[in-house]
């Protein structure tokens, strides 16, 4: 398996592309993304837990309430939350996709990201739709994973190679997400494009079981969105065997998928609002995969431990308190606590209690822009990551004035 260019574009038969149709104000912004298969995709997703949710979701979850979609539509700058004709607006989008590519409307997952609450208009999307579907590309990844940014400061895309039943395999993504991230399945989107042929039951269960594990395990400020959703569209363009079993293919597949999932969510914790640093919290030595990640995930929520990684301040003792107030069951006194970095590791806590270290190694470690918090639970064999980003300045300011 590696790393190769071309994220949602990297599948065979899968073309994008992204333009500004005039929802953001800035014309140098685009807003309106489109992803499009050269055949029906088994496609299935995830989506936010937030009892508020965003039109775009309901009219998506009936769209590929089959197993299938051959599109996908997003836009930018409005999230099309709380509106009197959201399932209108999001349809007609649908709608507009078919008229534009032949692409059913019923075949079509619509998404959209921004601020909620905000009347949005048709028209801007409708006078674009054709110089989006012009601007259709093999090539077009980058250009899509731009135009569904918000407040974003790099676009994110990822794909991955690999091999089933001897045939060449590829699983692509992009995403966007900076703020309002901690996905209970956040303004966060998520699209995942494979030329692999697999089941809609298997491939359920592929994105169920790793959610679970990564887009579930990231938090950047707690607040856990309207609209977040997470979509794969498998096309089976690859000629592999389908997969529609556990085993070593299943196995193969969930692989690749998860490599392309966890760089994602790494690459949103990066991007968190106002964030100069990313963080991982691993944790090893849990009686239980639960406990570990309950204590992971409260860990990296922690605002106290976030502003103190913004600050290079090892103040460990605030990891034992996120610890201690997530209810997992854990005994204090066997816990250890070290931080690491590209600069060194360094241990800070052994048994629950301080130990000797050197404060300015641990400034040096700490002032990285990549961050790990270790613990060491000495419980059992079980293990967790979480991750996230510092708490700043900035982003209160960003926040501050989002909507106007």
């Amino acid at each position: 398996m590696k790393i190769i260019s071309g994220g949602v574009c990297a599948a065979s038969g899968f073309k994008a592309s992204g333009v500004h149709c005039g929802i953001r104000k800035n014309q140098s912004k685009k807003d309106l993304a489109l992803i499009v298969s050269d055949k029906k995709a088994v496609t299935c997703a995830v989506y936010t837990r937030n009892l508020v949710k965003g039109a775009p979701l309901t009219v998506t979850k009936s769209n590929i309430a089959d197993g299938y979609a051959q599109a996908i539509i997003c836009n930018s700058g409005n999230a099309n939350t709380c509106n009197a004709n959201g399932i209108e607006i999001a349809t007609q989008m649908c709608e507009l996709v078919e008229n534009a590519t032949g692409v059913s409307k019923e075949d079509v997952v619509v998404a959209s990201t921004g601020v909620i609450g905000q009347p949005l208009c048709i028209t801007p999307i409708e006078n674009a739709i054709d110089e989006l579907t012009g601007k259709l590309s093999y090539d077009g990844s980058y250009d899509s994973a731009c135009a569904i940014m918000t407040t974003d400061t790099i676009e994110k895309q990822v794909a991955v190679e690999f091999e089933i039943n001897g045939k060449v395999c590829r699983i692509g993504g992009i995403a966007k997400g900076s703020g309002m991230i901690h996905p209970d399945m956040a303004t966060m989107l998520v699209f995942i494009t494979s030329d692999v042929s697999i089941s809609k039951e298997m491939l359920q269960k592929a994105l169920s079981t790793d959610v679970d594990n990564t887009f579930n395990m990231l938090s950047v400020d707690g607040d856990t969105s309207t609209n977040d959703m997470v979509t794969v569209m498998c096309n089976g363009l690859a000629g592999n065997d389908e997969i529609n079993s556990d085993g070593e293919n299943f196995n193969t597949f969930m692989k690749a998928l998860n490599t392309v999932t966890m760089t994602l969510c790494r690459m949103i914790a990066g991007d968190g609002e106002g964030a100069t640093k990313m963080l991982e919290c691993c944790v090893t030595g849990a009686d239980t995969l639960q406990t570990a990640k309950t204590v992971a995930k409260s860990v990296i929520c922690s605002s106290l431990l976030k502003a103190a990684m913004f600050g290079a301040d090892a103040n460990w003792g605030r990891v034992l308190c996120a610890i201690g107030y997530s209810k997992a069951d854990v005994d204090v006194t066997k816990v250890d606590v070290s931080f690491k970095s590209a600069k060194g590791e360094i241990l800070v806590c052994k048994d629950g209690a301080g130990v000797e270290f050197s404060e300015e190694k641990a400034k040096e470690i700490l002032l990285q822009r990549d961050i790990e918090i270790l613990v060491s639970l000495g419980d059992g064999e079980y293990g967790a990551k979480a991750w996230g980003c510092d708490l700043t300045y900035d982003y209160v300011k960003i926040n501050g004035d989002y909507r106007t």
